[in-house]
């Protein structure tokens, strides 16, 4: 009897804990846990670091398990480098194949280590309704922090092999981390995410060939960046979108800095750019910061900018060819990513092959794309349809 009880408790216990393998060392606490040690794990792309459970505003309500997990990435130059992100698994039990996955590309949070989304959240945590949806659904979700974000390197913002690989190594690291989850994922992200979505649909096939990436959904996307870069020297009225702009800048200065698009700021902000690496999107867009600044005042008068809006379209999804489903969904009311350049995106990558649905909302701004019922109910039925 007493054997019998150990045994049903010891059952229990493997049951109610997560499939994590033993080899993964525990992480350290605080902020040192982003630090990696100074011996790099050999491996792959996709090597778990260490690990430990995640506190804090990150945390999904709705998961039996949530993780903070550090691996190893690969750089846009092939250099080993330590990415963060989370890791949260359904409660149940897995299906024979393992939890089927989705992996998260988060939106535009700024460039500074504080701003990474295993940190802090999301502002309003807009995005965690949505992601509790589908764990309760029965997938599990991985969400990287990007290259850069959180860790001692900089963050390339919006550079797409970049984000890409940093989006699909989660996935191969938290399959490592966790023998729970499966094979079948679906790449989804909003905003600079919906960017990176579509650069690690077009990358899984040669970065992560054991994957079976079934689907992406890329929520208000972010393209065309090039045409917008000139575009700002019309646009006079101080507020958001010269943060964004500044942001975008500084992405292609960390990824070509032989480019040196710095100095084609103006004076002012030139004495603000500092700020990009040190606070997050929402006090850049104070009137203290490049708020205070008309698109418009970003770039000297007369500056030649046609090297940024060549790297800039160098990394614009336009370019890509995606051989999985795509979902693109789209407010019609964002003043962020205008639904002017999706409407182009979307033949653009037709034409390349691309099977891509187009879905847009009258009314719906920019998080209305993650937070409008109709739209999370289509995308999560995109992605019951593809993880079937």
């Amino acid at each position: 009897m007493r054997n019998t009880l150990f045994a049903g408790l010891a059952a229990a216990l493997l049951l109610a804990a997560p499939a994590q393998a033993a080899d993964i060392k525990k992480g350290p606490a605080g902020a040192a846990f982003y630090t990696p040690p100074k011996t790099m794990p050999k491996g792959t792309h996709g090597t778990p670091i260490w690990v430990r459970s995640l506190t804090g505003k990150a945390k999904l309500t709705s998961a039996k398990s949530n993780r903070l997990l550090l691996y190893l990435g690969q750089d846009t130059t092939n250099h080993d480098t330590a990415i963060s992100g989370t890791v949260h698994v359904p409660k149940g039990k897995a299906p024979k194949a393992g939890w089927p996955i989705v992996t998260w590309a988060h939106g535009t949070s700024g460039i500074a280590d504080a701003c990474a989304p295993s940190k802090i959240g999301m502002p309003a945590q807009y995005d965690q309704k949505l992601l509790n949806q589908w764990l309760k659904a029965g997938y599990a979700v991985v969400r990287t922090d990007y290259e850069g974000l959180g860790t001692p390197s900089t963050h390339p913002y919006l550079v797409g092999v970049s984000e890409g690989r940093s989006v699909l190594d989660m996935v191969r690291a938290a399959r490592k981390l966790d023998r729970s989850l499966g094979k079948k994922i679906v790449i989804a992200g909003h905003s600079q995410g919906g960017h990176a979505a579509l650069w690690a649909a077009s990358l899984a096939g040669k970065w992560t060939p054991e994957l079976s990436v079934r689907g992406t959904l890329a929520l208000a996307p972010v393209s065309h960046l090039g045409e917008q870069a000139q575009a700002l020297s019309l646009l006079t009225t101080p507020g958001d979108l010269t943060g964004l702009a500044a942001l975008i800048v500084r992405g292609i200065d960390v990824a070509d800095p032989k480019l040196d698009v710095g100095a084609l700021l103006s004076d002012r902000a030139r004495a603000l750019y500092p700020q990009t690496d040190a606070v997050c999107l929402g006090d850049l867009r104070e009137a203290s910061s490049f708020g205070g600044l008309a698109p418009a005042e970003l770039f000297k008068p007369g500056a030649d900018i046609a090297p940024l809006v060549g790297a800039l379209n160098e990394n614009d999804p336009e370019t890509l060819r995606v051989r999985q489903p795509v979902q693109i969904q789209q407010g019609a009311a964002d003043t962020t990513v205008f639904k002017s350049f999706t409407d182009q995106l979307v033949p653009e990558l037709q034409a390349k092959g691309g099977k891509v649905t187009y879905k847009t909302y009258d009314g719906v701004d920019h998080a209305g794309a993650v937070l409008n019922a109709k739209s999370a109910a289509d995308a999560t039925k995109f992605v019951r349809a593809r993880l079937r």
